[in-house]
């Protein structure tokens, strides 16, 4: 546990300065930092110190720490300028103090103060009442301005990982709100950028609150390893670097040991033990001052020396020099192994390369600020961002629907397809024929009716792969539907179709108003926009074209009109049979408000501790992650009552990062006997008895009460389901290892 903070103002003093002259050294670093911007900095210095003064940190520091820490990541770690420690020093101030905008726009100009309003929360106070997250409508915001200046962006994760490296002075719920948000947009988002680094210690971060079990236990496995990393030294980075030498190559070598959090996805996703992990270890050759013409040349030569010396494996090989990521990212990838039977990742890039690896997006940025007269091809990032603009901005879709959206294209794997010129064109995994027609131009999309796919035909919805040839087949005679939505992928494609659909809809709202006007004239009610905004609530409609448009056509008829003012005439009720509806009907119960605990208490036992104001509502444990006691867990408010997930459940962290105000701290009653239903997926090699041994180990040694078991045999490998009941994390784990004891059982996880 941490020492106490003890505040010292004299001391506070010193630090606050001698920070700031640290600060002030890394951005003289730059060699260009001019006279004018380091008056800049002394005075965005001077504004957040002054402004910030008297406030502390929940962990008690002087909050002027925070400010300058940003700005330190946003110069050491990221390599930005001083423009974005100037505004990393003036981030909180117009949020947390006094000041304003129009104020630091005087001071410091317009893009200063635009980047600052675009980091700042959203406090519209009517506009928060409206929405149905505020942290998604904050999330749009922070997308909007990230497309308008990228400095936003990269400011919001210098400050996110900031925050996520103090997170230990918040409560545990805050941690885990916190974490949850991180995971959800920030750890996306770097990755998508390309600040590798910063992904990586946010992802870290992020499991060391919400799953800190696992987190400890692979941290101590790989910390075993430490002696092979010694060996490997001897064995394979001392030769490299022989032969680097020989070659006569100016170069640098870097090593290092998967991340904690990549060990656990890896083990997680691929079912396999942390000794089955063959890039655990990792090794980087920088090459110095390459002619760019000459990059990949030089490259695959260093690539030929490292495998005539140590066997690569074939699967494992990328080559992202031809063929760059979508975030800019370039480099050959390679697995070989070691005389010791190690596999050791090999990463080989120049030094340009080097740098797009590790500042991502920033460094094409940082050229651009840098060299102003040179004319710089926009990059494959900055098109997304444009990408991004037109889909925030033309959307009529909730925050929380766009930002799902937008966290698709981020994580999204590339397929390269190429035209009957042999012109090659990059689109998301997933993409269809007309995502491709729609790649090369709107009007080749609008009016596809199919493609050649390797001189085969195919349908418009037909999902393309690596390396197909496509020829887009077209007919003037045809255009856009609805369901046109549904068999594309890619944003630019599913906009453009909306774009020309809400333009035909257009054409049908003249005479959508005329019979809107004529309705509600003989209801006797004025056209007035509480009428016009109830009937778009009623009919769940999110614009006026859409309304018009069902109007128009007639989905939405005179009839359902009344029946939204409480005008429509209904058949006649046979009153008479009032006495006798028992017989007929069943009362219906009165729905219960969402966020109202149930008024009959249950007799059921209550096995966790909340929030003392939600302790009358009822529980339940989440079927997505089956929590069992000794799991660390968390309460989400939903219909009424509280829905109990592990904390590391992406249901959960999803809802934590979306919905804070529905978040419940919660926690097992110590000494609570339960047996809670859980589940366990197992592969293993088919054999005779084998469901009968697995039974055995589970009813009669371990006494455990099984739900149910469904297992398939395919090939000589049977794999299977098995849904039991247990009492804690303890009883589960046993189980685990048991009946990896069982000759033929490959792998044992719980789901």
């Amino acid at each position: 546990m941490a020492e106490p903070y003890v505040i010292d103002e004299a001391r506070e003093a010193q630090e606050i300065q001698a920070r700031f002259d640290e600060l002030m050294s890394a951005c003289r670093d730059l060699k260009t930092l001019t006279h004018d911007e380091e008056n800049q900095l002394l005075r965005a210095f001077q504004i957040a110190r002054n402004a910030h003064e008297g406030t502390r940190r929940r962990s008690g520091e002087p909050y002027i720490f925070h400010p300058l820490a940003v700005a330190m990541i946003a110069v050491k770690e990221v390599g930005l300028g001083p423009i974005a420690v100037v505004c990393a020093l003036l981030h909180d101030v117009v949020e947390d103090t006094d000041i304003t905008l129009d104020e630091l726009r005087m001071v410091f100009g317009d893009r200063v103060a635009t980047i600052v309003d675009g980091v700042t929360k959203i406090d519209d106070v009517m506009l928060m009442q409206q929405a149905e997250s505020k942290q998604a409508e904050n999330y749009r915001k922070i997308l909007l301005s990230m497309c308008n200046d990228a400095y936003v962006i990269f400011l919001k994760l210098c400050d996110r990982l900031h925050n996520m490296r103090t997170l230990g002075s918040m409560s545990d719920t805050k941690k885990l709100i916190i974490a949850s948000e991180t995971s959800y947009l920030y750890v996306p988002l770097a990755h998508r950028l390309g600040l590798y680094a910063i992904k990586t210690e946010l992802e870290e971060l992020v499991m060391r609150y919400t799953n800190p079990e696992k987190y400890a236990e692979i941290a101590a496995k790989i910390a075993a390893k430490s002696p092979t990393a010694e060996k490997l030294e001897e064995s394979v980075y001392a030769p490299v670097r022989q032969m680097l030498d020989n070659a006569g190559y100016c170069y640098s070598l870097k090593t290092r040991i998967k991340s904690v959090y990549s060990c656990w996805k890896k083990i997680e996703n691929k079912h396999v033990d942390f000794d089955e992990i063959y890039d655990l270890f990792a090794m980087r050759i920088i090459l110095h001052n390459v002619p760019r013409e000459h990059e990949a040349e030089e490259c695959f030569k260093v690539y030929s020396l490292i495998a005539s010396r140590f066997s690569p494996n074939p699967s494992r090989f990328r080559d992202w020099i031809n063929h760059p990521k979508n975030n800019g990212y370039e480099s050959l990838q390679a697995t070989v192994m070691t005389p010791e039977g190690v596999w050791v990742e090999v990463q080989i890039r120049t030094d340009r390369m080097d740098t797009i690896a590790e500042k991502g997006m920033a460094a094409h940025f940082l050229y651009k600020e840098a060299h102003p007269e040179e004319e710089v091809k926009d990059s494959p990032v900055e098109e997304w961002l444009q990408q991004i603009r037109t889909s925030l901005e033309q959307s009529d879709k909730s925050a929380i629907d766009l930002v799902e959206e937008f966290k698709e294209s981020l994580y999204t794997k590339e397929i390269y397809l190429f035209t009957p010129k042999g012109k090659t064109i990059t689109l998301p995994s997933r993409s269809t024929v007309l995502d491709f027609a729609f790649a090369i131009h709107s009007d080749l999309g609008l009016h596809c009716i199919g493609a050649k796919v390797n001189a085969r035909p195919v349908a418009i919805g037909f999902r393309l792969h690596t390396g197909d040839q496509v020829q887009v087949l077209t007919s003037k005679n045809t255009l856009p539907k609805p369901e046109w939505i549904e068999q594309c992928h890619t944003p630019r494609a599913k906009e453009t179709i909306k774009d020309y659909l809400r333009q035909q809809k257009k054409e049908y709202v003249a005479e959508g108003k005329r019979k809107l006007s004529t309705y509600l004239d003989q209801l006797h009610l004025t056209n007035s926009r509480a009428t016009f905004g109830q009937l778009k609530r009623f009919f769940n409609q999110k614009s006026e074209v859409d309304l018009y448009y069902d109007l128009a056509v007639g989905t939405i008829s005179e009839h359902q009109v009344a029946e939204c003012f409480g005008k429509a005439h209904h058949a006649p009720q046979l009153f008479f049979l009032d006495p006798y509806k028992n017989l007929f009907e069943t009362p219906t119960p009165t729905p219960a408000s969402p966020l109202t605990p149930s008024a009959t208490p249950s007799l059921q036992a209550h096995p966790f501790m909340l929030d003392k104001e939600y302790e009358g509502y009822p529980t339940e444990t989440a079927s997505c992650c089956k929590p069992v006691p000794g799991d660390q867990v968390v309460g989400i408010v939903q219909n009424g009552k509280i829905m109990v997930h592990r904390t590391n459940c992406r249901t959960a962290m999803d809802e934590m990062a979306s919905h804070e105000n529905h978040t419940v701290r919660a926690k097992w009653r110590p000494g609570e006997q339960l047996s809670l239903l859980t589940g366990i997926a197992l592969t293993a090699i088919d054999s005779k008895g084998l469901l009968q041994t697995i039974t055995h180990h589970i009813s009669e040694e371990l006494d455990l009460n099984i739900r149910a078991v469904t297992i398939e045999a395919s090939e000589g490998i049977a794999r299977g389901i098995i849904m039991l009941y247990v009492s804690d994390v303890e009883s589960l784990n046993g189980l685990i290892d048991r009946l990896k004891t069982i000759d033929g059982i490959e792998d044992v996880h719980r789901i």
